[in-house]
Formats: C-alpha cells, sequence, structure tokens
C-alpha cells in the first residue's frame, strides 16, 4: 500500500489530531513511497533499526520515536546514526505515543489491563490515557505481584506497608508515575505503572495504596504489537514485531 494512506489510516484511527504531544507523532522520516512489509517496537533504537531492516522493512512503526520536547534539535551523535541509517535503506519510520497509549483497543493502558485480567471501569490523567477498574477477584498483593511477573515477564518492584488484598485497581503503562496520587483519590488499593520516583515510596506507605512498578518496557510493549498486527490483517501486509529487552 502507498506509505501516505497507511500514516493517514493510523492517524485516522489514532484519533492522532486530539492529543498535545511531547513529540510529532505520524510519519517522522520518510521512506519509499511502497509498503509492503512493516516492522514494529517500542523504540526506534539502532539495534531495532539494524534488524527491521535486515528483515526487509519497508516501514518501521513505534511507539518512541525522535525529536522529543526540549531535546538538544542537532542532527548529531546517535541521531544522527540513526536518521542516516532510515535514510540508506529509505525506510520510513512512524511513531506515536499518547495516541498509542490511550486507544481503547490498540491501545497500551487498554491491553495492559486486559492482558493481566482488569476490568477497566473508567480512565483519568492527562488526557484520560490512565485506566481504573477492578481484578476479576481480588487477590493478595503477594499473588497480585507474581501475576504481574508471569504475564510481563518482568519482577516487579512493589511498595507497600502491609499485604494487603486487591480488589481496585488503577494502572497507566510507561512513565505514568506522577499520576499515584490521583490514582489514590479514586479509592483503588493500588496503582500498577511501569516507572517510579523517589516521592512515590512515601505517598504509597502513608496511605496505604500499593505501588507496582512493572517496566516501562514491559508495559509498553502491547498496543505496537496489537496495531502491528491489525494493519496486517486489514492490508495484506508482512508484520514483525521486533522485542528489544530493556530492563528499565
Amino acid at each position: 500500500m502507498r506509505l501516505n494512506e497507511l500514516r493517514d489510516y493510523i492517524e485516522s484511527e489514532l484519533a492522532v489530531s486530539r492529543f498535545r504531544d511531547y513529540c510529532p507523532n505520524g510519519l517522522q522520516v520518510e521512506g519509499r513511497a511502497e509498503v509492503s512489509r512493516i516492522a514494529t517496537a517500542v523504540t526506534a533504537s539502532q539495534a531495532v533499526l539494524q534488524v527491521a531492516t535486515a528483515w526487509g522493512a519497508d516501514a518501521i512503526l513505534v511507539h518512541h520515536g525522535y525529536f522529543w520536547r526540549n531535546e538538544e534539535a542537532a542532527i548529531a551523535g546517535i541521531k544522527k546514526r540513526r536518521i542516516a541509517h532510515l535514510l540508506q535503506h529509505d525506510v520510513s519510520l512512524l511513531a506515536y505515543h499518547l495516541p498509542l497509549d490511550a486507544h481503547p483497543v490498540f491501545g497500551n493502558n487498554a491491553l495492559l489491563g486486559e492482558r493481566l485480567g482488569f476490568t477497566r471501569q473508567g480512565n483519568f490523567g492527562e488526557q484520560d490515557i490512565a485506566c481504573y477498574g477492578e481484578l476479576v477477584q481480588p487477590m493478595s498483593l503477594q499473588q497480585l505481584g507474581r501475576h504481574i511477573e508471569l504475564t510481563l515477564q518482568r519482577s516487579p518492584l512493589v511498595i507497600a506497608h502491609a499485604n494487603p488484598n486487591i480488589a481496585r485497581i488503577a494502572w497507566c503503562s510507561g512513565g505514568g508515575q506522577g499520576y499515584f496520587e490521583q490514582a489514590v483519590a479514586l479509592g483503588v488499593d493500588a496503582f500498577l505503572t511501569g516507572e517510579i520516583s523517589e516521592q512515590n515510596v512515601h505517598v504509597a506507605q502513608e496511605t496505604g495504596v500499593a505501588f507496582i512498578a512493572a517496566g516501562h518496557h514491559a508495559t509498553e510493549r502491547f498496543g505496537v504489537l496489537a496495531l502491528g498486527e491489525h494493519l496486517s490483517t486489514r492490508f495484506g501486509l508482512e508484520h514483525q514485531f521486533f522485542d528489544q529487552d530493556n530492563p528499565v
């Protein structure tokens, strides 16, 4: 299919225009006009670019692309090497950040909750990207931690003053630790996100709401994978997901 048609379809499906973001969503580096093979990954690292182009990708679709707000604008260093690699191989880079967190079907948060068996009841946070709801059946914090570890293949960091039963939970994939106090105000028993900050420890200990940091990368693998599979089915594209391991 044509690259511009692929871009337009994704941007319409993800409702890109409604988001205020920290980076440009959409086509970040333009490659060849026709796309038959699409690679997906969480982050457009050099390692991902190399394996994707070796596979023969015409376009690479990621959650974390380039040109973030307040970063150095010069095309130098690793940014130069990455962009040069894409241009040399005539491969496009498409990146979708908040739109891919928030989508009700292909979104990181919707799919994270689905994989973990949470019943989503509503949204909160910036542009409603975070979710809250209930477990199918209550379990101890220790049991929940083990369930998360088995599902995400990563041992989470759990902060709590006790080992309470968890029935109500809020979650936000990636770097959602800034939403912890909003989650506390919703009356949940635990909050799950990717990263943790120093102050989150004190809030967890003083409120009794458990804080679970399960990894930025580990909590954001599902959205771009699901979108790639959808594009493959709808348009007959060959699709390959490249999961570069990241301990953070």
